[in-house]
């Protein structure tokens, strides 16, 4: 299966890039730290070294041992796979679900820095996201001015010119998913040429499109909304770089178009999956657009940093986003998160990883309904806005993945398919 090759060839990838990255940094730690700096980087190789040598040779996955606060939830769900009726006993780094042992590397590279003041706080992820973001440049100019070329006919649209805008930003922050990082094992991912022009050839590559029952939410709860009860929207975030600058500008269209009232955004607490973002990634990609030499791109970052200010856009994140669980048990392991996301009219996850915890990533029939997937995990109505880069899709028409499958055989993992799947809740 996919998740072979991921564990067998592409995470050992990853950590070698991780201790690489630690390796190139050493003189800045020095000059940061001095020799407390450089031990600091040695210990943190060494952590990372074995790590690696413990996924390639499928020892057991070993209790985290240092005293972050998510350690106990970790070693608790440790204690679970162990003591599964159908599981081998001992959970190993072959003989475990995918999305549990790789969740798992990631949180052990965390650990890795956690553990060794004074470069405890040093993202391994951050250059790689930064370069995705710069490499971006021609096709975030060509979004940002589509963006305020838009916004000063906003007023004049017709409600099926907005639907129209509201699709086309749906695409582009759908297909912003393919700059992932952790899919490419950090090699360059990023977007070239402008999302806008190629959006009609790419319509039937979504292979499920709910984006008509997400705008018919959003004109409903728009003409429901009373003084007292604002209309939010929820991003999940995924990738850092394009995609989340094509987050941004959907959550921007949405306030500009009164379509939302206030847009909350989640990301990851720690670096994880190569890409994702963080609140210091969102904060400096809104900086490098306020202070860019376009005037387009300046004009999008000083909004934005505007909106966050107003407080109609807020950043959250939350330990349950770096677990290893799915979605499902959020309501048991994370009931304020849950409850915050029932505040919500519409959640919009993002990317793949989103998907695989929104399905528990099992191994569906294609043709299983999304809501059965979801096994009750309806906090408000979402929709799914993903790019097939694993091997688990649901809400399939009958023989629509077999179809597809009998042309393409690699289209679950390929990158090149995607989905906008919306679930009304309960």
């Amino acid at each position: 299966s996919f998740a072979y090759f991921t564990i067998k060839d592409r995470l050992p990838q990853i950590l070698t890039r991780v201790i690489d990255t630690l390796h190139r940094h050493k003189n800045e730690f020095f000059e940061e730290h001095g020799e407390k700096g450089v031990e600091a980087e040695k210990r943190a190789i060494s952590f990372l070294s074995k790590l690696r040598n413990e996924l390639q040779t499928d020892k057991p996955v070993t209790p985290l041992e240092d005293e972050l606060p998510d350690a106990v939830l970790w070693n608790q769900y440790l204690d679970y796979q162990r003591n599964l009726p159908n599981g081998s006993g001992e959970p190993s780094w072959f003989q475990s679900p995918w999305l549990y042992v790789e969740c798992y590397m990631y949180r052990r590279i965390h650990a890795a820095l956690a553990q060794n003041p004074p470069i405890d706080n040093f993202d391994v992820f951050k250059e790689g996201k930064a370069q995705n973001f710069f490499e971006s440049q021609e096709a975030v100019i060509a979004l940002c001015t589509y963006f305020q070329e838009l916004l000063k006919n906003l007023k004049d649209l017709d409600e099926k010119q907005l639907q129209e805008e509201l699709f086309k930003l749906l695409q582009v922050s759908l297909w912003g998913n393919k700059c992932d990082l952790s899919f490419s094992a950090g090699q360059d991912s990023s977007q070239k040429s402008s999302p806008l022009q190629s959006l009609e050839n790419m319509v039937p590559y979504i292979l499920v499109n709910d984006m008509e029952k997400v705008w018919s939410l959003l004109v409903n709860a728009k003409k429901n909304r009373t003084e007292r009860s604002n209309v939010r929207v929820d991003i999940i975030l995924d990738n850092a770089g394009f995609e989340l600058v094509s987050d941004l500008v959907l959550a921007d269209f949405l306030l500009s178009s009164k379509l939302a009232d206030a847009v909350c955004f989640h990301g990851k607490n720690i670096p994880w999956y190569v890409s994702d973002t963080t609140k210091h990634d969102f904060n400096w990609t809104i900086k490098q657009l306020g202070s860019a030499n376009h005037m387009w791109m300046s004009r999008c970052g000083i909004n934005w940093e505007g909106n966050l200010k107003k407080g109609v856009w807020v950043f959250c994140d939350h330990m349950f986003w770096t677990l290893p669980h799915d979605f499902s048990s959020m309501s048991e392991v994370a009931p304020d998160l849950y409850a915050e996301l029932q505040k919500s009219n519409l959640l919009l996850f993002k990317g793949d990883l989103n998907y695989r915890k929104l399905t528990g990533d099992r191994k569906w029939e294609y043709s299983v309904p999304f809501h059965q997937a979801l096994n009750k995990f309806h906090p408000a109505p979402l929709c799914s806005l993903r790019t097939l880069k694993s091997d688990t899709q649901v809400g399939l028409k009958p023989g629509q993945g077999e179809q597809v499958q009998a042309s393409e055989p690699e289209w679950m993992v390929s990158g090149k398919y995607g989905v906008v799947q919306f679930d009304a809740g309960l």
